[in-house]
């Protein structure tokens, strides 16, 4: 699965960079690891979007009005008079210039995602609230138009299931050891330098540049462990901040999903029984335990031999994550586009072959081929620099035998080794321990296969100034404006409004299709 922005396609969410890209200096930088300020005296040149005819995404930004520039920042902030990288973003600026609050600074996830194209949708969402704000959209580091970070890696995410056995474990544990050692050839340069904790300077150092006392955010998913790192390093330059769908600052790291297998599992008879109860366009079984028949049987042909679907194949390893890609959202459309994915799998399984769906097809270039490389190797690459994590492939075995009963189809694949056990250094500062009192909105469904509810509780805990407010009876990632309940995003809007927390913890509840 990979864990990337919210508001993109539900299978994500550039040059090989050999060596270190030097910019031209931004005025005078001296050597002392605490002096910015040459940074912060450059003047930032808004230009429009798009980038030729191609470019439909910059394109739609000078539609809608959007202007775009590039933020030069240092790449390491240990040594800031040396190498920089650019960074690129967008801004939507304020309409309601005599009500206007400041910058709200946008991340809907990742990390890897890009977020240039974040203002489009969150400008309709916050309506006249919004346009109080400049919206500012960041391709954060080594990320879609800025400073680039590629691996050349064979797929676009590092995120396969270990099933069934030790060979196939060994095999994925091969996998993962070349990933690394292609970021360390080909980008070990950048790699010290992918971080959250520099990704967060950045944040300020753009703060700093756009001449604001303080940032606005709103955060999704990955984004919400930003935010919240954001406000443990600099907790006096923070206004309103949003956390919807949040991580637990102590779970984050490349194993981040470990302990959301069981959530996947109950989403996966959530989705059968809305199956069976559309039996008679989709044909997979009249019950929801029918449906769940069909699934295990392609499971077990795709253990067997790898099934043909297109140009692909998909094997056991690689079939885990088509299920589980589509189970962070209970809407109609989400669960009809998952049977029709196993539509095409089961004819894979009886036929020989099948022709995949435009979206199968889409979700199968990323996991499959090296398209979008970049995306994973940037992924992996802040997530194996954030965190350190056990480098010993025994204990992913032993973990995942342990919970083999208990999440028989998921957990294989949510407790899998990653590169970062073979990454080529460990992470140059410790992970941030996110303990403080910023005010901060905390959204969070109860029903979220991603980031799982305790984590949006645990998020709350370390940010003891936040209030949390609970999306009941609803399966979604991504909230607020996202999923269109009422509740949350009233509650949202009202707090971005005048910057007032609620007074205490609030629920809403969700509207799961029928």
């Amino acid at each position: 699965m990979t864990w990337n922005g919210v508001l993109t396609s539900a299978t994500r969410t550039m040059a090989v960079l050999v060596a270190v890209t030097v910019s031209a200096a931004v005025g005078p930088v001296r050597a002392r690891a605490d002096d910015l300020s040459g940074y912060e005296r450059q003047r930032l040149s808004w230009h429009a979007c798009q980038r030729g005819s191609a470019d439909q995404a910059g394109a739609e930004l000078d539609q809608a009005g959007a202007t775009c520039t590039e933020l030069t920042v240092p790449l390491d902030y240990a040594r800031p008079g040396g190498s920089t990288i650019t960074l690129a973003l967008s801004r939507l600026a304020a309409t309601d210039t005599e009500r206007r609050v400041g910058v709200l600074l946008l991340n809907t996830g990742g990390p890897g995602a890009p977020g240039m194209s974040d203002v489009l949708p969150i400008r309709q969402w916050t309506g006249d609230v919004g346009a109080r704000f400049d919206l500012v959209g960041l391709d954060p580091r080594f990320v879609g138009r800025s400073t680039p970070l590629d691996c050349g890696w064979p797929t676009g995410t590092f995120t396969r299931s270990a099933a069934p056995g030790r060979a196939s474990f060994d095999r994925l544990t091969s996998f993962e050891r070349d990933l690394a050692a292609r970021c360390a050839r080909r980008s070990g340069a950048l790699l010290p330098h992918a971080t959250t904790r520099n990704t967060a300077r950045d944040m300020d150092l753009l703060r700093a540049v756009l001449g604001e006392s303080k940032l606005s955010y709103l955060g999704y998913s990955y984004g919400t462990y930003l935010g919240a790192v954001y406000t443990q390093m600099f907790p006096r330059r923070v206004d309103r901040v949003v956390l919807d769908s949040a991580v637990d600052p102590e779970s984050y790291g490349a194993r981040v999903l470990r302990e959301a297998g069981p959530a996947n599992e109950v989403a996966l008879r959530d989705w059968a029984d809305w199956v069976a109860r559309h039996d008679d366009r989709y044909g997979l079984g009249g019950t929801g335990q029918q449906v769940l028949a069909v699934v295990d049987g392609i499971w077990a042909a795709a253990t067997r031999r790898p099934l043909r679907v297109g140009d692909y194949q998909v094997d056991r390893q690689s079939l885990p994550y088509l299920l589980l890609n589509r189970l962070s959202d209970d809407r109609d459309e989400t669960h009809a586009d998952l049977a029709q994915t196993v539509q095409v799998l089961r004819q894979a399984t009886a036929t020989g072959s099948a022709t995949p769906t435009a979206s199968l097809a889409d979700t199968l270039s990323f996991l499959l081929t090296g398209a979008e490389s970049a995306t994973g190797s940037v992924q992996a690459a802040i997530l194996c620099g954030d965190v350190p994590v056990s480098r010993d492939p025994e204990d992913y075995w032993r973990d995942i035998r342990a919970h083999r009963a208990s999440e028989p189809r998921f957990g294989e694949l949510t407790r899998a080794i990653t590169p970062c056990a073979f990454w080529p250094q460990q992470p140059r500062e410790r992970p941030t321990v996110v303990r403080n009192a910023v005010p901060a909105l905390i959204v969070q469904s109860t029903g979220d296969t991603r980031t799982i509810y305790p984590h949006g509780q645990a998020m709350h805990r370390a940010l003891t100034g936040s209030r949390l407010l609970t999306l009941r009876d609803a399966r979604i990632h991504g909230v607020f404006g996202n999923y269109g309940n009422a509740c949350v995003d009233g509650v949202v809007i009202d707090y971005l409004a005048d910057g007032t927390l609620p007074a205490n913890d609030l629920d809403c509840v969700g509207t799961t299709a029928p």
